[in-house]
């Protein structure tokens, strides 16, 4: 049996045309939307959505291209567009009857998180950010021989085809590699999560493609227009990020504070899968961000 999320009900909600996110939802109170990042899904966030759901009413997606969520085909290079995916969590959560919530995300979560805050301050309360660096920083800071750290970033910016049959030819050992390389402690994804992972990953190969791709493209357009026009995230934000400045030469605070005036910013001692290495501690600071 496929591991789930304990006392969490599963939905799916139609969000956009042609395009439903399955969902799980647990707890009761204020609510939190929480999304996982690659190569994941919604049930990265099981011990801390369990945490939360004491006083939260918990909301975790799928990701639209991932997991049990709709994979629509992206013609136009708009489908996995942050906006597009950011507009997909606002109408989940309205239509679970929210339209205000806190929104915290991993990864490419995270990205989300971040266009979500940008677009629509009046629907995100508070905004936490997991081990990223918006788009515009990311790509900059990725230089010389430091870069291959990215090279999936590169490898997914190619055109439609080539990225995907290669990735398509060996999927369990493309996104097993990530699972394996960016976990400081590998008990963290037990046998049955990580294959879960495998699964979702493998059958969700050109989405997954689609969406990094669009953050070679237009996620860079929309992100540049925003800096230029002076649009920064209002709400209080919260980034936990693993020491990646220290390691690649850039001030990730820094780089975070000129999108987030109301920044708490810390750096964190476990791996990139932090809510599964460290829920505690991932829980504790969504707890206190809560509360600015």
């Amino acid at each position: 049996m496929a591991p789930t999320i304990p006392d969490f009900t599963h939905d799916r909600v139609t969000v956009a045309d042609g395009v439903a996110l399955h969902v799980a939802v647990g707890g009761s109170g204020s609510p939190v939307v929480l999304l996982h990042g690659f190569p994941q899904t919604h049930l990265m966030w099981r011990h801390v959505a369990a945490d939360l759901a004491a006083d939260h009413t918990v909301i975790c997606p799928d990701l639209r291209g991932y997991g049990d969520s709709d994979k629509p085909a992206d013609p136009d290079g708009t489908a996995y567009a942050k906006r597009t995916m950011a507009a997909d969590v606002v109408a989940l959560a309205r239509a679970l009857g929210h339209d205000r919530f806190a929104l915290a995300g991993h990864d490419r979560g995270a990205l989300v998180a971040v266009r979500a805050g940008l677009d629509r301050p009046d629907a995100v309360t508070h905004l936490a950010a997991l081990d990223v660096l918006p788009t515009l920083d990311m790509w900059d800071v990725l230089h010389g021989t430091s870069a291959a750290v990215g090279f999936h970033l590169y490898l997914m910016a190619q055109p439609p085809g080539l990225p995907e049959r290669l990735i398509g030819a060996a999927p369990d050992a493309f996104f097993g590699h990530f699972l394996d390389v960016w976990t400081r402690d590998p008990g963290a994804l037990p046998a049955d999560v990580r294959a879960a992972y495998l699964k979702a990953s493998r059958e969700a190969v050109p989405s997954i493609v689609a969406d990094y791709r669009a953050s070679a493209g237009i996620d860079v357009a929309h992100d540049r227009a925003d800096r230029d026009g002076g649009k920064r995230l209002r709400m209080p934000v919260s980034v936990l990020q693993q020491d990646w400045g220290a390691a690649l030469g850039y001030d990730a605070a820094a780089l975070w504070r000129a999108w987030a005036p109301d920044l708490r910013h810390d750096t964190v001692g476990c791996g990139h899968f932090m809510a599964e290495e460290a829920p505690g501690e991932v829980a504790g600071a969504l707890r206190k961000l809560l509360t600015r």
